[in-house]
């Protein structure tokens, strides 16, 4: 029997980095019940190196989604940026939130060097153009856990879920982070301030822009599947 409309997870992540609260999940956690009559499911997913892919195939196995749209926070920068790129790799100098530094680590040996990024992510710039939401492409996720769970789930759609669809959105930190960061820099520099306040975008928007990519990818589905 056809579906109607397609499954739908949408993923955020826990704070990191001595942060209290993290913009992605913050937004994943305040989208509708439905978006184009299609469920929104949503999880949280802890800043954790060998947990979050555990957590991620757990949850692929729960919902079946044929859309997965995983989002997590990128401090400096401007705009919601679409992640076409997953790289082989955990890189970073920074600690998880279980203090673990892993470096020159593959995510899968035995897995390719990248993946690209399968859903309709031209649609989705499309929507956010529309709603003059700032936006842009990008070819590089970082090596740390965004890019961990996006190699992650497009490994898991290639090896046992091929009905899931991924892409990965960055989203700028909230305005009060940004203010919040700014202050801590300036006590660091004896009470001045030694450049400009990191770029940041109103809850608000960044729930419009998640709301908007989810419609275009539903939209799209729906178009392939119900001719």
């Amino acid at each position: 029997m056809t579906k109607a409309f397609p499954s739908v997870l949408v993923t955020g992540f826990q704070p990191f980095g001595g942060q209290t609260v993290n913009p992605s999940w913050l937004a994943v956690s305040r989208l509708p019940e439905e978006i184009g009559h299609a469920p929104i499911h949503r999880a949280e997913l802890p800043v954790k190196w060998f947990a979050v892919l555990d957590c991620l195939e757990a949850l692929a196995e729960q919902y079946r989604p044929d859309i997965l749209l995983l989002t997590g926070q990128a401090g400096g920068r401007d705009a919601l940026c679409l992640e076409r790129v997953g790289i082989n790799l955990c890189e970073a100098k920074g600690a998880d939130n279980d203090g673990l530094v892993l470096q020159d680590t593959p995510i899968f040996p035995e897995g390719p060097a990248a993946y690209f990024s399968n859903l309709p992510y031209r649609k989705m710039k499309e929507a956010l153009d529309e709603l003059k939401i700032p936006n842009r492409y990008s070819f590089s996720a970082g090596a740390y856990l965004c890019n961990h769970v996006l190699y992650g789930a497009l490994h898991l759609g290639a090896t046992r879920f091929p009905e899931m669809k991924s892409l990965f959105l960055h989203v700028p930190y909230l305005p009060e982070q940004a203010e919040k960061l700014a202050k801590a820099q300036e006590e660091d520099a004896g009470g001045e301030r030694s450049g400009p306040v990191s770029p940041s975008m109103p809850l608000e928007t960044i729930v419009k822009g998640v709301e908007a990519v989810l419609a275009a990818a539903i939209a799209q589905w729906r178009e392939e599947h119900l001719l």
